[in-house]
């Protein structure tokens, strides 16, 4: 597929204005405040393993309004202080998977936290394990338009929410420093580490990989691709209800948590991505702590959707390890 968004230059330069509804702030607020005072501690489940040189947990945590939460924790044998944690999302229709496919940050000296997604693990991978127990009006098939008539109803309501709650139980955990958190995940989990970067304080790095969920409005009159032309397709029946839907994105817009995002980040794109618009990556991107923190990003220049994939991985082994050894003490 040729190249078919903004040219390179023009890309670096693209900060658009989001629509970003006046209680914002005070939406995300409640929404939370409600779900913590719902929370139970959470449950951390040794998890029998062939692995050997990690400990492998279920950890269930509370989520949206209480919701229990399934999530793998993965750590390091051989420790002798509390270590940094980095806490993943996973990827559109994607659940949690099996422990052994995440062995990478373990392997590094970190513990691994990966956030299965609620009502997903059913379109590609080896599973998950949480419900979304919520029924929502009529929607496409799919997840983007579940709920979307109201934001207090809206599907990344709870799952965002859901993400956020999973930073509180892992600041808990007796074998983690809770002042060394890192979020990351690729796709739909770049857009949910986005999302929590501008609902969580004290973290120390972000990194969106080839994320999802930014710049709606651009990104469904620029692709074809799923998952965003669910929108499109809802649209394309629902007629009558165009405003309604953008003020609901308007407050899951990855753009308007970017803008409160306080850690340093390191982003990836693909520049032929037909899946999440380089625009749309950049969009975040360039609106990240308002321009006044650091937001490195990386291109993958002929690269779709796909991005890095390993070769990023180690740019983002290498970037983590020099953001935690130089940040103030």
């Amino acid at each position: 597929m040729p190249r078919f968004d903004l040219s390179p230059e023009d890309l670096r330069r693209y900060r658009p204005e989001v629509s970003e509804p006046a209680d914002f702030e005070a939406f995300w607020t409640r929404t939370l405040d409600a779900s913590r005072r719902e929370a139970t501690a959470p449950d951390l489940i040794r998890h029998e393993s062939p692995l050997k040189l990690v400990e492998v947990y279920d950890m269930v945590f509370s989520g949206f309004a209480g919701d229990r939460v399934h999530s793998w924790v993965i750590v390091p044998v051989q420790r002798d202080v509390a270590l940094p944690a980095v806490v993943e999302y996973v990827g559109y229709g994607s659940g949690r998977g099996l422990p052994h496919e995440h062995l990478a940050w373990a392997g590094a000296g970190y513990v691994h936290v990966v956030m299965d997604t609620r009502g997903q693990g059913s379109a590609w991978g080896t599973g998950g394990d949480t419900a979304d127990p919520y029924g929502s009006a009529p929607a496409f098939p799919g997840f983007m338009t579940k709920g979307i008539r109201s934001p207090d109803e809206y599907y990344y309501r709870r799952v965002f929410t859901d993400a956020a709650m999973l930073i509180d139980a892992v600041r808990e955990l007796t074998f983690v420093d809770p002042a060394s958190l890192v979020v990351t995940g690729g796709s739909q989990g770049g857009g949910i580490a986005i999302a929590v970067s501008g609902l969580a304080r004290d973290l120390v790095a972000a990194m969106p990989d080839v994320p999802f969920l930014c710049n709606f409005e651009r990104a469904v009159g620029l692709t074809d691709r799923m998952p965003y032309a669910e929108i499109v397709r809802y649209l394309s029946v629902h007629r009558n209800n165009v405003e309604e839907t953008f003020f609901t994105l308007s407050y899951f817009d990855g753009v308007n948590f970017a803008k409160r995002a306080s850690a340093p980040s390191l982003f990836s794109v693909g520049l032929f991505d037909p899946v999440c618009p380089p625009s749309t990556v950049y969009a975040a991107r360039n609106h990240w702590g308002r321009g006044e923190q650091s937001a490195e990003i990386v291109e993958y220049a002929f690269n779709e959707h796909e991005g890095g994939l390993g070769y990023h991985w180690q740019r983002q082994a290498a970037w983590l390890a020099s953001t935690l050894s130089t940040r103030p003490s």
